[in-house]
């Protein structure tokens, strides 16, 4: 039983990752995008932080849930500040399942791409200029001491998975 964390800038392709990994490990996806949309939130328009903590509180109680059943569990979300990372390491711990961080590492300019092809689907809501510039400036990454395997892409989490995990 595992829980992984995906960490990584907005429109970086963690949702893409996940949905990838997931089956690969058994494992239930727990997207904080998702849990938000199911409050009536969206991330795009930016969200009170008090919003964003009790997301992070069903988050929890959920993939806590997940893994006192035996299930292993992917969480999508940004994972910035250390300080959630570290959360989820001390929740996975507590629950007897091993833990990874894999940071999904593109750059802004990748980023700030991928947002304009976004907005030309109409299937895909917007993510606001301000939310974005504010979100990548804040990001955290993670630092050496946290061991976190990092992938640019799908291909790098192939690669990861048929030689390192």
């Amino acid at each position: 039983m595992r829980l992984v964390l995906l960490c990584g800038k907005s429109f970086s392709g963690k949702s893409t990752v996940a949905r990838v990994l997931a089956p690969r490990l058994g494992a239930r996806v727990v997207s904080l995008d998702e849990i938000n949309v199911r409050r009536g939130l969206w991330g795009g328009d930016g969200i009170p932080v008090e919003e964003w903590i009790r997301t992070h509180e069903l988050a929890s109680d959920e993939v806590l849930g997940l893994l006192t059943a035996g299930t292993s569990v992917v969480v999508d979300d940004t994972s910035s500040p250390r300080f959630l990372r570290d959360g989820w390491r001390s929740l996975a711990a507590g629950a007897g399942a091993g833990f990874t961080l894999l940071y999904v590492d593109v750059d802004d300019a990748t980023v700030r791409r991928r947002r304009a092809g976004n907005l030309v689907d109409p299937r895909r809501r917007d993510v606001g200029v301000d939310v974005l510039e504010e979100h990548l400036a804040g990001f955290e990454p993670p630092g050496d001491d946290e061991g976190a395997v990092r992938v640019r892409s799908v291909e790098d989490l192939d690669q990861w998975w048929r030689v390192g995990r």
